[in-house]
């Protein structure tokens, strides 16, 4: 369980952020070296590795390094885990609002009734 949860908030904690969620999305499209992606944020090559590391941290990436070049590509997780996790918590708060519905519904009815009772 304490892995799950390490693995739960390393993830989040790397998706937490504009930068990396961006980085997955460029190399969603091609893998792509850590300086092309600096320039294409318009950041440091110091920035975008330090994003790049956390992202590894996370599975989310892996680079590979020929020569001078690293070069980034998506991970091989799927984020299963993370769609379940959040699964859990939309049906549960689906049915959190579904009751706070059904309550409201009965006061207006309640309010109808002790209005119509009133004009009598």
């Amino acid at each position: 369980m304490v892995q799950y949860k390490i693995r739960l908030d390393t993830t989040f904690a790397a998706l937490a952020d504009v930068t990396r969620r961006g980085v997955l999305e460029q190399l969603g499209g091609s893998d792509a070296s850590i300086t092309d992606l600096a320039q294409r944020f318009d950041m440091t090559l110091t920035g975008m590795k330090k994003h790049v590391s956390i992202l590894e941290q996370a599975g989310l990436v892996t680079t590979e390094k020929v020569g001078r070049v690293r070069t980034c590509k998506l991970g091989l997780r799927r984020l299963e885990e993370e769609a379940a996790w959040i699964e859990r918590h939309r049906e549960l708060w689906s049915a959190r609002f579904d009751a706070l519905d059904e309550i409201v519904d009965h006061l207006k009815r309640k309010e109808r009734a002790d209005a119509h009772r009133k004009r009598r």
